[in-house]
């Protein structure tokens, strides 16, 4: 019955096919227009050419995807509390990004993670670890996207079948690696910022309404939500989650790490310091980041516990899309097809924009670091250099495709938890190292890297996410033997203490006259820009 009632409010799916066509149609001509990635510079960082407002709005755009549209605001509707603590960490990453790691990288490197990592280390075997570090995080970050698109596609037009929803994602898949190939850094950060200013318009808008509808007294929203929830005044409180016992409490903590340092340290988002011309604009982009996120995270919290209010929790998990369906449904309850039509085109954008970004970063990795460096040694020609790049977007977005059909149906914000825990264990260690310890050398950066992302990896196979519970990726089979559904409690610091192992008893010190060349450069830029102007 209840699956039903929420196909029924999924609207007219004529309506909500004409919105999404509407708005791929704008994208696909905003991209067509800023495509100008004839250079490396171009396609990798759109010539460094946006500023702070624009790049910081844009990042907001790489962070307000899927997971916090769909999976935080569903998290909110049925476990209450807990579920909001998601967003918590993802606004707190943004001082580790802002105190530590955004100046530094925009000053030391040009296109990639792996050009600070490399500076002042060997060249070969640090830029292939971080091309394979890039590459598994963003693999597993895009199955959050694309399996929140085969959820909402579900939802909206009714298609059941798996057959069907492989071809919406496949679609999906299609649609964004186009946005790569075609606009380059410069056209996907268009979309990214109109997708930002749509979301936090649509969230806004809502928010409003509801609280409106509720005399605008927030403690008659939660009134409301506690009385239509299972959980009661639990709704409310802490533990609705994560609080059953002492083990769900630590692997509470183990979220929390991974939201706060996992943030920070992703490869599309680090790309994104590399568009604004100087470090100014890329504090500057941060700011604006952090804000454009505590509005957006605000409404979600009151979309999140009016689905629990006028939807229900019961209603929300026996639709299509599960938890990820909240929104989508909140929107038909209090708007119609109309409004319904709208959030999920906003939605679908968001999905859109964040894969076409990770691919835009898997592929620059791959490009600039392994075929430019690694493989010709520095002597690759610019144009095959691109080519390289938009084949390697062509083979990842295969790859996303695949993985969001095997994904499809689980919680977005927690796949990308697992994605966080990836990119907290093999990248946060090391760049924090690589800028500020000077003794730091290769053998540090290889264990730091592929120890953290090694035992992340193998924790995660071995974890409840993926088999041994009812809400685990694999049903059916029982192969886990570590307690946490997410490893960044012991895979952080792991990563952390063989970084310091591999430096201290290392045979090969630290090249100093980099480093001091370095250490100049991330505090001062000087260098950076002329190095850049090179690539133009």
């Amino acid at each position: 019955m209840t699956v039903q009632l929420a196909l029924d409010r999924t609207g007219n799916p004529t309506i909500n096919l004409v919105v999404f066509g509407a708005f791929v149609l704008l994208t696909l001509f905003v991209v067509y227009r800023a495509s100008s990635s004839s250079t490396a510079s171009d396609y990798y960082a759109a010539g460094s050419a946006f500023s702070g407002v624009q790049n910081g709005i844009a990042l907001s755009g790489d962070f307000l995807s899927a997971a916090s549209f769909l999976g935080i605001s569903g998290a909110i509707a049925v476990h209450g509390y807990d579920g909001f603590l998601y967003s918590v960490g993802w606004l707190v990453a943004w001082l580790v990004a802002l105190l530590l790691i955004s100046e530094g990288l925009r000053n030391t490197g040009r296109f990639t993670m792996g050009d600070v990592m490399a500076f002042r280390m060997k060249q070969r075997p640090v830029r292939a670890a971080a091309a394979n570090s890039t590459l598994v995080i963003t693999l597993f970050y895009m199955l959050a996207q694309m399996a929140g698109a085969g959820g909402l596609i579900s939802l909206l037009l009714g298609v059941q079948t798996k057959g069907g929803q492989a071809l919406v994602i496949s679609t999906v898949g299609l649609i964004m690696v186009f946005y790569v190939l075609v606009g380059g850094m410069k056209g996907t950060t268009w979309v990214q910022i109109i997708k930002a200013c749509l979301l936090l318009t649509c969230v806004t808008f809502i928010s409003v309404f509801i609280l409106g509808k509720f005399g605008f007294s927030f403690s008659s929203l939660l009134e409301h939500a506690a009385r239509n929830s299972p959980l009661g005044e639990n709704l409310l409180a802490p533990g609705g989650w994560y609080g059953k016992n002492a083990l769900s409490e630590l692997d509470f903590v183990s979220l929390a790490l991974s939201l706060v340092l996992g943030i920070s340290s992703l490869p599309h988002v680090l790309m994104r310091f590399y568009t604004v011309p100087d470090a100014k604009e890329a504090r500057r982009s941060v700011v604006w980041c952090s804000w454009t996120m505590f509005i957006f995270y605000l409404g979600i919290l009151v979309v999140g516990y009016a689905a629990t209010a006028l939807v229900g929790p019961q209603t929300i998990l026996s639709a299509p899309g599960a938890e990820n369906s909240a929104a989508p449904l909140l929107a038909s309850r209090i708007g119609g097809p109309l409004l319904l039509g709208i959030v999920s085109a906003v939605a679908f954008a968001t999905i859109l924009a964040v894969v076409a970004g990770l691919t835009l970063a898997a592929s620059a990795s791959f490009a600039h670091d392994v075929y430019a460096n690694v493989i010709r040694k520095g002597q690759a020609e610019p144009g095959s250099e691109l080519r390289v790049a938009r084949m390697t977007a062509l083979a990842v977005g295969f790859l996303a495709i695949i993985g969001g059909i095997v994904a499809n149906g689980q919680n977005v914000a927690f796949l990308v938890s697992l994605a966080l825990a990836l990119a907290a264990s093999a990248n946060l260690p090391t760049m924090l190292y690589t800028l500020y310890w000077r003794r730091f050398n290769t053998s540090g950066t290889l264990w730091s890297i592929y120890g953290g992302l090694v035992s992340c990896l193998v924790l995660i196979v071995f974890s409840p996410a993926i088999s041994g519970t009812p809400t685990s990726i694999i049903k059916g089979v029982d192969f886990h033997w570590f307690p946490l559904t997410n490893p960044g409690i012991v895979s952080i610091p792991l990563s952390f203490l063989l970084g310091y192992l591999g430096t201290v008893f290392s045979r090969h010190p630290a090249d100093r006259e980099l480093q001091a060349e370095m250490e100049v450069r991330a505090l001062t830029g000087i260098g950076a820009e002329v190095e850049r102007g090179r690539t133009k």
